[in-house]
């Protein structure tokens, strides 16, 4: 790591395995299932928990029970909740949850995806949130934005950095306090995150910047360090590398919350997470959605370093 890098950083972590990791699951995950895992992952330290989208049923019938999850997280302690809401009607349905501190919206740099998500363009998914952005602000809620396919799209190929700056800089513009770039598919590789960080600085703050890495391809790691180096300090994940995208085929899961913390503890940078408990949140949640173990690197290996 170079010089002005990361290392010994404080660096928060994003956990969106709630909803971006339970959102791509086959069946329903039961509403009790979720509750449980929101409670599992605050109570490993979690400093931020994105617990569901309030997107209609139809679209994601994983989470139908947005509301319901949302109501069950009000006495939750530790961790700032936050939630996607992709439109005005999602926003009304957050009036009744107060406690949900942090609105998420999100768009895509990749026009063909756009469409094919949300049944619109760029330019129409910037005017569909920008009141969003503004009711939320007024309402005392903080807002962060997701730019889905940052650096590449199944339809459209590599995407241009300039392109994904320009759109973080819109954002900001519209009121986002923070701006995520979204590997939705995983084919970012290292080399190409630190001048991608750059062209997006030059339009705001890299403290503003965040990641949204996806493991499809084994370099989810590697590209967070690349992040870190590049003055990123917060990262988005999801437990036992759950997760996907249900518009995209083949965007299999999110970097694995626990080889991220993992990796960042040894190298010295705090995250203010418990391993132990997040471990054992990543095998419980594993084992309610059918998988035999979590697809994380770390639940499958020895402990390091061992016991004394």
């Amino acid at each position: 790591m170079s010089a002005g890098g990361g290392i010994g950083r404080d660096v928060r972590i994003v956990e969106v395995g709630p909803r971006d990791g339970l959102q791509n699951e086959r069946s329903f995950v039961p509403t009790p299932v979720k509750v449980e895992l929101a409670r599992r992952l605050a109570a490993a330290g979690v400093p931020e928990l994105e617990l569901t989208s309030l997107v209609s049923p139809r679209a994601v019938p994983q989470l139908a029970d947005a509301e319901e999850v949302l109501a069950a997280a009000r006495d939750l302690e530790g961790p700032t909740l936050s939630a996607l809401v992709p439109n005005e009607r999602g926003l009304e349905r957050l009036t009744a949850h107060p406690h949900v501190e942090t609105v998420a919206v999100f768009t895509a740099a990749s026009e063909e995806f756009n469409r094919r998500n949300i049944n619109a363009s760029i330019e129409e998914s910037l005017e569909r949130i920008a009141p969003v952005i503004r009711r939320s602000l007024e309402s005392g809620r903080q807002v962060r934005a997701y730019v889905s396919m940052a650096f590449g799209c199944p339809w459209e190929g590599p995407v241009d950095p300039g392109r994904v700056g320009e759109l973080a800089g819109r954002l900001v513009e519209l009121g986002a306090g923070e701006v995520a770039l979204g590997d939705t598919i995983g084919v970012a590789v290292p080399a190409e995150v630190g001048p991608m960080v750059r062209r997006v600085c030059e339009h705001l703050d890299v403290g503003d910047v965040a990641l949204h890495l996806h493991d499809t391809r084994g370099t989810g790691i590697a590209c967070a360090i690349a992040g870190l180096d590049a003055g990123v300090t917060t990262f988005d994940t999801a437990v036992a590398g759950l997760g996907g995208c249900p518009f995209a085929d083949g965007a299999t899961g999110n970097l694995a919350t626990e080889d991220l913390a993992w990796v960042l503890e040894r190298s010295g940078c705090f995250t203010g997470i418990d391993l132990d408990a997040l471990l054992d949140a990543s095998r419980w949640i594993s084992g309610q959605v059918g998988l035999e173990d979590p697809r994380s690197h770390l639940a499958r290996a020895p402990a390091w370093p061992p016991n004394a």
